[in-house]
């Protein structure tokens, strides 16, 4: 059995992409996948300031090329992406209740309902009467949710998450890890990782 770490933010399209993709294709059988929730503004902030400066100074070409690009990524993996009005957005609660979710074993629904919420409904992730719809998709006890983001521990193992994928080399979302120290960045390198599991 193979070990996939995927280090992950909600408030990035590609990851809500390489969320779905990896659920797709990676089998239960050949590797588990662990998931370690991030805030990738830390991320940026500490190891890749480049991506303030690409939006202050957009190319655009690159800029009408990209959005196609994860138009037809979305087509491919059979979800619909779309331009929320808050951008970029303030996920630390989200990112903080990702740990709630993972402590109840259900991190895949509570993901994919905050991705859902955000990219698909376009609705502000910030905002406590939204992000109770995950909550909710996810059976979780609202009362403990909240109390439980606003806990220090649980703003110290967001932090912690965040920091190691930094002292790993890693500078964004979606990084993965597969058995170790092997790291792969993108959802457009999860078919990569997946014909390196099945050659080992």
């Amino acid at each position: 059995m193979h070990r996939i770490e995927f280090y992950f933010d909600c408030s990035s399209p590609w990851t809500y992409l390489a969320f779905e993709h990896a659920l797709q294709i990676v089998p239960p059988t050949l590797a588990e996948i662990v998931w370690k929730p991030i805030l990738v503004g830390g991320v940026f902030n500490a190891v890749n300031p480049s991506v303030y400066a690409a939006r202050e100074h957009p190319v655009p070409t690159k800029v009408a090329y990209a959005a196609k690009d994860l138009q037809d990524w979305a087509r491919r993996i059979g979800i619909t992406i779309g331009r929320p009005p808050v951008f970029p957005v303030n996920s630390v609660k989200a990112m903080r209740g990702a740990f709630v979710a993972l402590d109840h074993g259900v991190l895949v629904p509570y993901a994919r309902s905050v991705f859902r919420c955000y990219w698909t409904e376009l609705a502000d992730i910030a905002q406590d009467e939204v992000l109770v719809r995950a909550v909710d998709a996810a059976g979780l006890d609202r009362a403990e949710f909240f109390a439980r983001i606003a806990d220090p521990a649980c703003k110290e193992r967001l932090r912690a998450t965040t920091d190691e994928l930094i002292a790993r080399g890693g500078f964004g979302s979606p990084t993965f890890f597969v058995d170790g120290d092997d790291m792969y960045f993108g959802n457009d390198r999860l078919e990569l990782l997946l014909h390196t599991l099945t050659a080992r």
